[in-house]
């Protein structure tokens, strides 16, 4: 089964918009056995449109284009649609009925143009899109599909799922699949290959492997796809795999870390707090993004500033100024003074140097200490992470809730 994918929209093409669309929807076909093989980006231009979608028709089983669906005149999709595959608007009264809940709970006022939503080619089915306004359109030629998915991430991203269900119903209504997700920590994506090949060349058919490198942790994917029969070599391949990665494999499931943490907190019945400098709030952001947390996380202290360290935690402003702010003993002070001022039983810490200024020869760019305190218990590590501000920030904030997984 190929796929081909088309994003749609001047923004994109001149670098004003990053189109995350085509990397969400491969993401989720990919895993099912769709090739993608092509993605391509074409502006708010009719024959470049056109053009685009005969030549992925042609080459693909199933076509996905984002983009280009609004009410304003430069979204011009719909009616490129209508030239390649016939046909004349109608008016969708369910179309109309999604839209104006939208714009209801929204507080808005529906104007002449948003109306102009509710107008469909006679030749598409409709998907109704409940994130937005601009309707999912499911085109065929014969054994070919063309299905137009809006331009707004949040909107596609939403609706993806439901158009992934439709399409596999379409395509391969007898085809059996199988994912489950491993969180490796602590070994190089190339030493894990080769602890694994053994394994990977034991795996019948059907079955398939993937790595997926994040920031500070490897997350292995095992795919099955096959009729009924795969159930058990895929339960049995999880088994072999799980025992492979040995003390290697943090998580079973398809969790952040920021998630997993959460999940622990919540089985040991603990509170966490966190203190950060080098991080700059970034660990309390991963977490306070996932709805429920307020029952575990109790808030952190982003004490950027030595006298904020001095101030607010009770860090000892002559450590700071003999050892540095960057250094195992100020660190372990911050998340003592974390876990007591903000009453928690857990609380992690971050100080360093995320660059691009600001390191030296004893403490280079990338240099950060995160400190652990679990029930009165404090640890701490120095590490030193490659990459820029950012890459830092994010490596910091993923190993500081990953090793706080091994202490709680």
């Amino acid at each position: 089964m190929r796929l081909s994918i088309i994003i749609i929209g001047d923004e994109i093409l001149i670098g004003q918009v990053t189109d995350t669309n085509s990397g969400a929807i491969a993401r989720q076909f990919g895993p099912a056995g769709w090739e993608i093989r092509s993605i391509s980006t074409v502006g708010d231009e009719r024959e470049a449109i056109a053009e685009a979608v005969n030549k992925a028709l042609e080459q693909s089983d199933l076509v996905i284009t984002t983009g280009g669906l609004g009410p304003t005149k430069d979204d011009i999709t719909k009616s490129v649609l209508m030239e390649v595959f016939g046909g004349t608007l109608r008016h969708d009264d369910e179309v109309a009925a999604n839209v104006r809940k939208i714009f209801e709970r929204r507080h808005l006022n529906m104007n002449v143009l948003t109306e102009t939503q509710a107008m469909v080619p006679d030749t598409c089915r409709v998907i109704q899109n409940r994130y937005g306004t601009a309707p999912i359109m499911w085109f065929e030629r014969g054994e070919k599909v063309l299905v137009t998915m809006p331009g707004v991430p949040f909107e596609t991203e939403g609706m993806l799922n439901e158009v992934y269900q439709q399409v596999m119903a379409r395509f391969a209504p007898d085809l059996h699949l199988l994912h489950a997700t491993f969180i490796v920590r602590g070994i190089t994506e190339s030493d894990l290959a080769e602890r694994l090949s053994e394994y990977e060349d034991s795996l019948g058919e059907g079955l398939h492997l993937a790595y997926l490198p994040g920031n500070g942790y490897i997350r292995m994917r095992l795919d099955g796809r096959g009729d009924s029969s795969i159930d058990v070599a895929f339960e049995g391949a999880c088994e072999r795999l799980k025992v492979a990665l040995d003390d290697y494999l943090v998580y079973e499931g398809d969790h952040t870390p920021a998630e997993i943490v959460i999940e622990r907190l919540r089985q040991r019945g603990y509170t966490l707090a966190t203190a950060e400098s080098c991080t700059g709030g970034n660990i309390a952001h991963r977490i306070t993004s996932i709805a429920g947390c307020s029952d575990v996380y109790v808030g952190s202290v982003v004490s950027y500033a030595n006298e904020v360290k001095s101030g607010m935690l009770g860090v000892s402003a002559y450590d700071i100024a003999c050892q540095g702010a960057v250094s195992r003993a100020v660190v372990e002070q911050m998340v003592a003074g974390a876990c007591e001022k903000l009453g928690a039983r857990c609380a992690v810490a971050t100080s360093g140097i995320a660059g691009p200024g600001g390191g030296s020869a004893a403490k280079p760019v990338g240099t950060v200490w995160i400190s652990w305190c679990v029930n009165g218990v404090v640890e701490s590590e120095e590490y030193h992470f490659p990459g820029n501000r950012q890459r830092v920030i994010d490596r910091a904030t993923d190993v500081a809730l990953l090793e706080l997984l091994k202490r709680i």
